[in-house]
């Protein structure tokens, strides 16, 4: 079925001209079974890959919600708010259910018998079924508000017993142990520190142990002296110091060195979360040559360590390390919940899921969050979600500091809110992560920047902070916020309760 049949042949003619209930009534009964057939199709599709989809009320949803969003409706939904009714744009936790509900209603205005409304169980359980995911992968509410704060835990957290205390007092239901730092007898450290002091509390914390996955970064730089970096300087990445030539000003290679021969003239590179923008001016057999087209105008260090992004090209990299095959040992003796860095593909999670299955002896699968990092798992987000779900509890991360750099800095926004959207259609959890309120957790002052954006943060069932001398106050003022816009919101639905800025009183009016 074709989207264009919902389209209007212009905004102004509906503006021009209100539909009546009974032209609406139609409309809205050929979408719903537009998108009720699509749903059962791609269903059916996804069963004949995975089997017992059917059973899964989250697949059917997600299927029915990226059915619906194959339509273009912004032209009808002005249409049905001039009759006071839903426009769908709060839909996504219960899309049929939305659709029948919508068409019962027109069928009551317009005078049509025989539409029934939907049982309000259908959505009470949609929003149990994300409620219940959010326990299972969070922990239970240790501050009042809906969203639970996660914390990545710093390497003295595992000798530190007042500094997780305090985070655990500041409402800590996650603790976050980063893979690609510190070592084995740390995180084992840093695991008994955590469940030693919620047991002394008497309140839980999961534990979530990230894998490092394959991620690329700058293993050695090499330079006549410390030099910073400006637009229109030159860098050479190669293979090894043997592809080297003495006119080469600075040198740098890198941990994948076979990702250089997919590189080609043009291409872009980012360096240290984007703050070094490059592009290829040549390459050849075991280097690459790159200009630098975007720096601060006092220049960026180039130093080891740091990440290393290729937006313009698809790699194909093992989504396991030989590290992180030894790292998964330990994880599946420590972890509640298993961070999945760099999936991209269904069967990077079927990896995965054998993976834990040959080292864990848990009656369950370990939950996996899935971090959203790339391009390709943008694009690949809803195979990932129903392979993820097909066996065994799946959330997301919307992981912005590489996303941002992949995606470019213009498609973060947009990007980051149809990934929420789509987790939703599916009952998946959301963790909204990277650089949330870093400022304060810094320096203990947040910018107004980052404090809008801990509010846009409310509608995710989890915010990660990152580690910083500020952490726990950090984690109080971020609680404050959430509890704040809880007021407000409830995921993308306005709460319309009492405002309490401006006083009838003090309007010259008097209170009814």
């Amino acid at each position: 079925m074709h989207a264009t049949i919902f389209q209007t042949p212009n905004r102004k003619a509906f503006a021009m001209n209100r539909l009546s209930a009974h032209e609406l009534l139609e409309r809205i009964e050929l979408l719903r079974k537009s998108v009720e057939h699509d749903a059962r199709d791609t269903l059916k599709q996804w069963a004949r890959n995975l089997g017992g989809m059917e059973d899964l009320p989250g697949a059917l949803n997600l299927a029915a919600y990226l059915a619906l969003r194959h339509h273009d409706i912004s032209d009808l939904q002005p249409a049905l708010a001039d009759y006071g009714l839903s426009t769908l744009g709060r839909s996504e936790s219960h899309v049929l259910g939305s659709l029948q509900a919508l068409a019962a209603t027109l069928a009551r205005i317009a005078g049509v018998p025989g539409h029934r409304y939907p049982p309000p169980d259908d959505r009470i359980s949609a929003e149990r079924a994300l409620l219940d995911a959010q326990l299972r992968f969070f922990g239970p509410a240790a501050i009042a508000a809906r969203t639970r704060i996660m914390v990545t835990l710093p390497s003295e957290s595992a000798t530190d017993q007042a500094l997780v205390r305090s985070l655990i007092k500041a409402g800590m239901t996650c603790a976050r142990i980063n893979c690609a730092h510190d070592n084995a007898e740390m995180w084992q450290a840093m695991a008994d520190m955590v469940r030693a002091e919620v047991t002394a509390a008497g309140v839980e914390c999961r534990i979530l142990m990230d894998i490092a996955g394959p991620k690329c970064r700058i293993e050695t730089v090499h330079a006549a002296e410390k030099i910073r970096l400006f637009r229109g300087d030159r860098i050479v990445i190669v293979r090894d110091m043997a592809n080297a030539m003495v006119s080469d000003a600075v040198i740098a290679t890198i941990n994948f060195p076979e990702i250089l021969q997919t590189l080609v003239p043009g291409h872009h590179i980012w360096i240290n979360d984007g703050k070094i923008g490059t592009r290829v001016v040549s390459s050849s057999d075991g280097r690459v040559e790159l200009e630098v087209f975007s720096a601060r105008t006092k220049g960026e260090r180039l130093r080891p360590e740091k990440g290393v992004n290729f937006p313009d090209t698809e790699l194909h990299l093992a989504p396991l390390t030989p590290k992180d095959h030894r790292d998964l040992d330990v994880i599946a003796s420590i972890a509640d919940v298993v961070g999945f860095s760099f999936v991209q593909r269904p069967e990077d999670m079927r990896l995965l899921r054998g993976e834990l299955s040959k080292r864990s002896t848990r009656q369950t699968p370990l939950p996996i969050v899935m971090k959203i990092e790339t391009p390709v798992a943008v694009r690949n987000l809803p195979r990932l979600i129903i392979q993820g779900i097909a066996t065994g509890p799946v959330a997301v991360m919307i992981a912005r500091g590489d996303l941002a750099v992949e995606i470019g800095f213009a498609r973060l926004s947009e990007i980051q809110e149809e990934i929420m959207w789509l987790c939703e259609a599916a009952h998946v959890p959301v963790i909204w992560a990277t650089e949330v309120l870093d400022r304060m957790v810094s320096n203990g002052m947040p910018s107004r920047a980052e404090a809008t954006d801990a509010a846009m943060a409310q509608r995710a069932e989890c915010v990660m902070l990152n580690k910083g001398p500020f952490l726990a106050e950090g984690m109080r003022f971020l609680g404050d916020v959430l509890l704040r816009m809880d007021r407000h919101h409830a995921k993308k639905t306005a709460r319309l309760g009492p405002l309490h800025s401006w006083p009838l009183s003090d309007l010259g009016l008097t209170s009814t």
